[in-house]
């Protein structure tokens, strides 16, 4: 991000599935940054098609669902080139389930982009989870794992793909879209803001 430009929440829209998540919580977290940090901000999420060559003037983006991705020719060329030119990716998925069809189907696109090896565990003391707010057991559960929906399962870890040392996707079974899907007024309720990562997450993608 350059000197005196603005970050802007960028969402990537693709031609299956459902991409179309979460719609408070761009706002949300753009509160939190206003909240917490320095960064000027552009007030409104921007939703940008993945076959668009409009992707490569964002340097962060996200991406979720909860049905089949299954990127065509020219979205995949895109991620990948987006990715590899220094772009950072935050994938989401809504279903907080590894064995839902987001999580296996958006794997299996990972997969055949970036190669079979390529989408692996990250430590939970990697950079990301000190970034910003520290985080020093690794990625903060959400209510959803807790009350048992989805797999059932903590994930006590996130995944990501890295190039050139730095993550340029990160992935999450975790749902943190819906986690943070609420007006951003309603933060005072909280005992402890759970933006807060999301906070981590767009200050390690605009700084590594």
């Amino acid at each position: 991000m350059s000197l005196g430009s603005k970050f802007t929440f960028t969402r990537f829209s693709y031609h299956s599935g459902d991409w179309d998540t979460d719609q408070r919580m761009p706002s949300n977290l753009l509160n939190s940054l206003l909240e917490y940090t320095t960064i000027q901000i552009d007030p409104h999420e921007k939703v940008i098609p993945l076959d668009s060559n409009d992707i490569f003037a964002s340097p962060f983006a996200y991406i979720s669902g909860h049905k089949l991705v299954q990127f065509d020719a020219r979205e995949s060329a895109n991620f990948k080139k987006y990715v590899q030119n220094g772009g950072f990716v935050f994938a989401d998925d809504c279903n907080h389930d590894i064995d839902g069809l987001f999580a296996k189907s958006f794997e299996a696109q990972m997969a055949a982009i970036f190669g079979p090896q390529a989408l692996k565990k990250i430590p939970n003391n990697h950079d990301i989870y000190h970034s910003f707010f520290k985080f020093d057991k690794g990625p903060p559960t959400t209510n959803f794992e807790l009350n048992g929906w989805g797999d059932d399962l903590v994930h006590e870890y996130l995944k990501a793909i890295e190039i050139n040392g730095r993550i340029g996707v990160l992935y999450s079974n975790k749902d943190y879209g819906c986690e943070w899907d609420y007006d951003f007024k309603n933060k005072r309720f909280l005992s402890e803001d759970n933006t807060r990562f999301g906070v981590n997450i767009i200050m390690y993608a605009l700084n590594s």
